[in-house]
């Protein structure tokens, strides 16, 4: 009547565990169902095992595997019908000033099952290691996201960003060196801390000052061994070209040059030797200064600087340094004009051209935007810098640029553009919010005054509901544009596509 398990204990039926044997009174039955777990037998006095065996005590049966699965899955609904009550309970105890830490929530309460002893140990055993079961510490519910407290300055703090210009938003600019590569050259260093500053302002000027400094590196360059330089050269650029951009995003008249510098690069053969390729590099970047930067900046201040009569009232915005150039050699030509800059904030560009044609001696008349509606009567052409020239014929400048054209247009005064070609690009422009450069948003904040109590840098920034944007450009349309003066001639803002492709495959 009794069957032994696989594991070695013996198990009795229903119908086993009901016999007793014949002269047993109530103590003897007693005894045998109390007797320890281990004694499977009792001795005969012949000395041999007793064929009863005592049942199995109901408390420390063993479940079943199914039995295990679906206690567990009990507990975890239960579990999930607790947690979801305290989610719907969270907002109230918040507005009473209750947190989920003063609310602790232990294992066992509510409708929670507990459960049995045998079971609790054996879970206990395998992910505490513990050996007994009544060391086993109550388990706390973990807490939903919704019912994390948050501090106060946390949930004051808000984002200083505008959603519309989210896409334009990266890393933070590059103040220091802290954090540049060790392949930096330390020209390239200088260089990025003197453009974040604004100390080296204009596209044109980034642009030879970069290539400048590349000559440096590239001087100072050795080819490692087990590579070629027409391979490794290029390698090495590109950390001095990320370092550059994490202080400031490349001007679209440097890119096109990096582009050019790599194309030469790929162009060395293998087996020239280093000094021989240093050197014709370093000689090409020589040449394309000068001939797609100074000579054709040449060319177009000679050719600008026709359109000049006496008499004329010449206005500007900001300060370009082919406009100056442009000015400067309508005066020494011995032409006598006025000229109107219109100046903004933050970086107040226009200050240094006013300052360098008063002491040229020449007639300057400086004035902020919000005169512009009143200045512009007086003037008879304007004179427009560029950052860059789209595919489609708009004009890629400094924010204020835009309002500048549209309103000499409406006053039926000719707006000419003066730009190289190396500014061109295939890019095309509908808007400022798709391409642009976002600035600091301190430099908002910049004044010559002393700032009061109420101003102090950093206070007016952190107002509630208070957002800074500080964009760098603004994108005119072509029908505000008159004229397109390049060191191809003067062409129509719908040209532009076939000027960019005629100087970039020739």
């Amino acid at each position: 009547m009794s069957s032994e398990t696989p594991n070695g204990s013996v198990a009795a039926s229903a119908e086993a565990s009901s016999e007793v044997p014949q002269g047993a009174g109530p103590e003897k039955k007693q005894r045998r169902t109390t007797a320890p777990e281990g004694n499977t037998s009792s001795a005969t006095g012949n000395g041999s095992k007793d064929s009863s065996v005592k049942p199995p005590d109901p408390g420390n049966e063993k479940p079943s595997g199914a039995e295990l699965k679906k206690r567990a899955k009990a507990e975890k609904a239960a579990k999930r019908a607790q947690a979801k009550q305290e989610q719907q309970i969270a907002p109230q105890n918040v507005s009473k000033g209750t947190t989920p830490e003063t609310d602790k929530i232990q294992y066992g309460k509510g409708p929670v099952t507990q459960p049995s002893q045998s079971s609790s140990s054996k879970v206990q055993h395998k992910r505490a290691g513990s050996s007994s079961a009544n060391a086993q510490k109550p388990l706390q519910l973990r807490p939903s996201h919704q019912q994390i407290p948050t501090s106060p300055l946390e949930s004051k703090k808000e984002v200083k960003k505008v959603a519309l210009f989210s896409h334009l938003y990266g890393h933070p600019r590059r103040t220091t060196i802290l954090g540049a590569g060790k392949d930096v050259h330390p020209s390239v260093l200088a260089l990025g801390l003197q453009m974040s500053n604004y100390v080296i302002c204009g596209s044109n000027a980034r642009c030879v000052s970069t290539l400048l400094v590349f000559k440096r590196v590239i001087s100072a360059y050795s080819t490692p061994p087990g590579t070629s330089l027409p391979r490794h050269l290029t390698i090495h650029l590109s950390a001095q070209i990320d370092y550059l951009v994490s202080c400031r995003p490349l001007a679209i008249s440097l890119g096109n040059a990096i582009r050019w510098l790599k194309l030469v690069i790929s162009h060395i053969d293998p087996d020239t030797p280093e000094s021989k390729a240093k050197s014709e590099l370093c000689s090409a970047i020589d040449n394309f200064i000068r001939e797609r930067l100074t000579v054709a900046g040449q060319a177009i201040a000679a050719s600008a600087s026709s359109k000049i009569q006496d008499g004329d009232v010449i206005l500007t915005f900001a300060k370009s340094s082919i406009v100056e150039r442009t000015l400067v050699e309508a005066y020494r030509q011995g032409k006598r004009f006025r000229v109107i800059v219109i100046d903004s904030a933050p970086l107040f560009e226009g200050q240094n051209l006013a300052r360098a044609l008063a002491d040229l001696g020449l007639q300057v008349q400086y004035a902020p935007t919000h005169t512009l509606s009143h200045v512009v009567q007086d003037a008879t052409r304007v004179f427009l810098g560029a950052h860059a020239m789209m595919s489609n014929g708009r004009l890629y400048s400094r924010i204020g640029t835009a309002m500048v054209a549209m309103m000499a247009k409406h006053s039926d005064i000719p707006v000419i553009v003066l730009c190289e070609s190396i500014k061109f690009t295939d890019k095309a422009a509908l808007d400022s919010i798709a391409i642009n450069e976002i600035a600091p948003a301190e430099e908002l904040g910049t004044s010559s005054a002393p700032a009061t109590k109420e101003e102090r840098p950093g206070q007016w920034r952190d107002a509630p509901n208070f957002q800074p944007l500080n964009l760098m450009y603004d994108v005119t349309p072509e029908e505000y544009i008159h004229m397109v003066i390049t060191e191809y001639g003067s062409l129509p803002p719908s040209s532009v596509p076939v000027v960019h492709r005629l100087s970039t495959y020739t």
